[in-house]
């Protein structure tokens, strides 16, 4: 944490953090550099009792110097000032009390280090409800992200995924919008999982309203959290800045499905920018939903199809996913010889062993022995001077001709 130029009790920081979370809006780099040049503290003072840029004869602009913040626009400052004045930080801190929940600053034990990657995007704060901790759940999450207007393959993926991922002890992070997001949160609580939901406004305020259920069903199993003070509400800036708080939260981010422009891409691209895995669940090559999906394939993302690919990527060196691979037939066991002669028979009807060693190029003394040795392994059957495949019925499956 910063230093602030006066001593102050962490009592003091707190209560100046909430009071500029109710001022600054999520993701304000100028806040965040004069946070850091100032402290908490040090910044709400000097917002709050240094008068206003227009009465000391200032232009206003962002770079006139005799504004208490240089470098900042009049207007914004402006913008702070009246929000802070007219806000009541110990009523929110009351509030989010009430709710079982507390407010988290830089440097509290609980507050999760790898936000910090944000530089002076950092959140100023962070409003939670739930009976876990953060900084614990944070180090082991994964993000799961898509479209609110999903396909019902997209929502059993996301569903499947995140319940996979739970029953590996692993943390299912995302937004509690419709669609991919609510999908993503279901399917961990249904496997008695955890999970963090990461909201665009105050954590008293269940947004979309459809999601109220859900909300308090993961407020009470995991972890409700946001930037924004209770009783915000959402604004369509506020979703795009609360991914980036997604994307540094998690050791990676996982997109499911998404369109060309959509938020779920502004969060795999942050989670790129901070050096986080990014990862895509292709879908159909002629679905909208997907195209943005796999457009992010194309870059440096990493397709998975499931929870243990996941968890290869993001999880300890030399945790690997099983091999992927289609059944062995027993034919797949044969030496190549044997298995050249067994492909030389015809599908139907006898036929003479010179025939079957024409077609199989060789003589007809080794045909012979290698038909021997298929008719003790059941390929085979003789049938007076002739030889036939035993179960024509099977030939189609033949992993060789056209299997894996």
């Amino acid at each position: 944490m910063t230093t602030t130029p006066a001593p102050t009790t962490p009592g003091d920081e707190r209560l100046a953090r909430a009071t500029l979370s109710r001022a600054v809006e999520p993701g304000d780099e100028h806040a965040g550099r004069l946070l850091r040049q100032y402290g908490a503290t040090g910044f709400l003072d000097r917002l709050l009792h240094t008068g206003s840029t227009g009465s000391t004869g200032s232009t206003g602009h962002a770079g006139d110097d005799t504004s208490p913040f240089p470098g900042t626009s009049a207007k914004r400052v402006a913008s702070w000032r009246q929000r802070a004045a007219a806000a009541r930080p110990g009523d929110d801190l009351d509030t989010v009390q009430r709710l079982g929940g507390r407010f988290l600053v830089p440097g509290d034990t609980e507050w999760p280090r790898q936000l910090d990657d944000l530089g002076d995007a950092r959140p100023i704060g962070l409003w939670v409800r739930g009976p876990a901790d953060l900084r614990t759940w944070a180090l082991r999450s994964v993000a799961l992200v898509g479209a609110r207007a999903c396909t019902p393959y997209g929502a059993h993926t996301a569903t499947d995924l995140a319940a996979g991922l739970s029953r590996q002890g692993w943390v299912v992070v995302s937004g509690a919008a419709y669609g991919i997001d609510g999908a993503a949160h279901r399917g961990a609580l249904a496997a008695d999982g955890a999970t963090v939901a990461v909201l665009a406004c105050g954590v008293d305020t269940p947004y979309p309203r459809g999601h109220d259920r859900l909300i308090r069903r993961v407020a009470e199993q995991g972890l409700v959290v946001g930037e924004l003070p209770p009783g915000s509400h959402p604004t369509p800036s506020r979703f795009i800045l609360r991914n980036r708080v997604i994307a540094a939260l998690t050791r990676g981010t996982v997109v499911v499905e998404a369109q060309h422009r959509s938020g779920s891409l502004v969060t795999a691209r942050a989670a790129a920018r901070l050096g986080r895995h990014t990862m895509g669940v292709p879908g159909p090559v002629t679905s909208a939903l997907s195209a943005g999906v796999h457009e992010l394939l194309r870059g440096d993302a990493t397709l998975v199809t499931d929870a243990d690919e996941i968890i290869e990527l993001i999880g300890e060196i030399g945790r690997l996913a099983p091999a992927r691979r289609g059944p062995v037939l027993p034919r797949d066991l044969l030496a190549p010889a044997t298995a050249h002669i067994l492909e030389a028979l015809p599908a139907r009807g006898p036929t003479p062993t010179t025939v079957i060693a024409r077609r199989a190029g060789t003589t007809p003394d080794d045909t012979l022995a290698k038909l021997y040795e298929l008719h003790s392994l059941g390929f085979v059957e003789r049938h007076g001077e002739g030889w036939r495949l035993t179960n024509t019925a099977t030939e189609a499956s033949n992993a060789r001709r056209g299997g894996t």
